[in-house]
């Protein structure tokens, strides 16, 4: 196995678990403004539901980090990501021309995020991860 072969994976799970904890950083930082927005969009119970999903993003952070239980650790990050995706990214509820471009481009970025943590769930998360060492987490399947 090349060395890019086994650095590749680790970098981009490093990379995933970045976007997603900067996700974190922002939404916590603006907690009123983001409650604000999800009730305007309807979300129930949404300090609740924003306390939730900012502790799923830290835990799939994590495991993607440290490649343990990283597959798990990268479906949750695809559920949170498509059902933030479609519930606060609903461009086809905008009216106005170019706001529904801007809110159409961050659902389609949103969507490749969810694309590329879905190949993380199939593929596994390389070959450096704790879920490759003896006794670790869900590696690879046979």
């Amino acid at each position: 196995m090349s060395f890019s072969e086994k650095l590749s994976p680790l970098v981009g799970r490093l990379v995933f678990a970045w976007f997603f904890l900067v996700q974190v950083v922002t939404y916590a930082g603006d907690w009123e403004n983001t409650i604000t927005l999800m009730n305007f969009r309807g979300v129930p119970g949404a300090a609740f539901i924003l306390a939730l999903v900012l502790l799923l993003l830290v835990m799939g952070s994590i495991s993607l980090i440290f490649g343990f239980h990283a597959r798990y650790g990268a479906l949750i990050l695809f559920i949170v990501t498509i059902v933030a995706t479609v519930t606060l990214n609903d461009y086809w509820r905008i009216p106005n021309a170019a706001e529904r471009a801007a809110e159409f481009h961050r659902f389609v970025s949103n969507a490749a995020v969810a694309g590329g943590l879905l190949l993380l769930v199939g593929m596994g998360p390389g070959p450096l991860a704790v879920d490759n060492v003896k006794g670790g987490g869900g590696g690879k399947r046979k």
